[in-house]
């Protein structure tokens, strides 16, 4: 089925930053699947975990334990801090989990309390309770009625999300950065105080780091940087490094699903998690971690003296999820002429470019993206 423009090209392999079409050309990929291959393409990490675990068992249902499901689940709640692990297939099926386990946890511990506070610019999934709870503008009347129980407000005001709260709110949920929205990070000022409100308020917060969590950020979860834990989080894009895997953690306090109220036909499978855990073992290295906050400055740094050179605007982002402000309604163009110049790159919002290269993406491939980006802005503003 038609669901958006895809360019007249088919991918036929990968490695790395690169990615090859059918007709033999190279592409610098800085989309890099929405930020989902966080090793890049083809990775051995992946390769050798996707093999190992075939020859062993690659489905057993989500009625029983598996191996790389308990392991994962551990080695998620020894790094995140939080207690119990839900696994998914997508981000929308985790953020809608997240909404659940909230809804129930309402319903037990706050008197049937079962709204969730959310925010304008907000992206949560594509599930048609996923879209009522984001404020992506041209959803607006998309399938209309949409689902109640999701109360928005302006981004960056702790008053109105204060106003927000009452007898009837279970929670409040935010993108730590908004990605869909154009790389638009909430300040840490705001985000240590919405803890405490939360705090205060006695409703639980929920973070979605789908595409902030697993290393993106130079951190293993961009919460870390404001020095404050949700109660629930969610992970995707990067945790499967490739494969389709989510999760919802929460604190065990949080965790009160009964037989029956949550799950999913793929919800643990083997394969993927088994996935998963090579791919958490490898970013979850201090030392890898230090290395893509050192290219995250490193990217941003380059990006910055583009921008000034060419009287753009401002870089913004955290770690290897930036983005760049053209000042213009021209990023479409940019990303087709760079497109035609061997760069993939992507434009969430008319004048905003977004870069999301493999967190192990080398400086010499940072270099060339700007060499390519500069000429396509060249041949796009000239």
């Amino acid at each position: 089925m038609f669901i958006n423009h895809r360019p007249e090209r088919t991918f036929v392999r990968g490695d790395g930053s690169w990615i090859q079409d059918s007709e033999g050309r190279k592409y610098l990929d800085f989309v890099q699947g929405w930020a989902v291959n966080s090793l890049g393409h083809n990775p051995k990490v992946v390769r050798d975990a996707l093999q190992a675990q075939a020859g062993r068992v690659i489905n057993v249902g989500p009625g029983y334990f598996n191996a790389p499901m308990i392991e994962l689940a551990d080695l998620l709640v020894q790094v995140s801090g939080l207690s119990r692990v839900f696994f998914a297939s997508t981000g929308a099926e985790a953020n809608e989990g997240a909404v659940k386990l909230a809804r129930k946890w309402g319903s037990i511990r706050r008197g049937g309390a079962h709204e969730v506070v959310v925010f304008e610019d907000a992206f949560h999934g594509r599930t048609l309770a996923m879209m009522s709870a984001s404020g992506k503008p041209q959803w607006k009347n998309l399938y209309e009625p949409k689902l109640p129980g999701f109360v928005r407000v302006p981004r960056e005001d702790l008053g109105a999300v204060r106003r927000a709260i009452g007898p009837n709110t279970a929670a409040v949920m935010l993108e730590p950065i908004q990605g869909e929205a154009g790389v638009i990070p909430f300040s840490t000022s705001f985000l240590r105080g919405l803890r405490e409100l939360t705090e205060e308020c006695g409703v639980l917060l929920i973070f979605d780091e789908i595409q902030t969590g697993i290393g993106r950020t130079g951190r293993m979860f961009c919460f870390e940087h404001s020095g404050i834990r949700p109660d629930v989080m969610t992970l995707g894009k990067g945790i499967g490094g490739g494969v389709p895997l989510t999760a919802v953690l929460a604190r065990e306090e949080v965790c009160l699903f009964e037989a029956g109220d949550q799950g999913g036909t793929f919800n643990g499978n083997a394969l993927m998690t088994a996935v998963g855990l090579a791919v958490v073992k490898e970013i979850s290295q201090p030392a890898f971690l230090s290395r893509v906050e050192e290219l995250g400055l490193y990217l941003a740094a380059e990006l910055v003296e583009l921008s000034l050179a060419l009287g753009l605007g401002d870089v913004r982002g955290k770690g290897l999820l930036l983005a760049m402000e053209l000042n213009r309604p021209v990023a479409s163009q940019v990303a087709a002429a760079a497109l035609e110049s061997g760069l993939l790159i992507n434009a969430p919002r008319p004048s905003v470019l977004r870069f999301m290269p493999a967190l192990n993406v080398t400086r010499e491939e940072i270099d060339r993206m700007v060499e390519i980006l500069r000429s396509s802005i060249h041949t796009v503003l000239s």
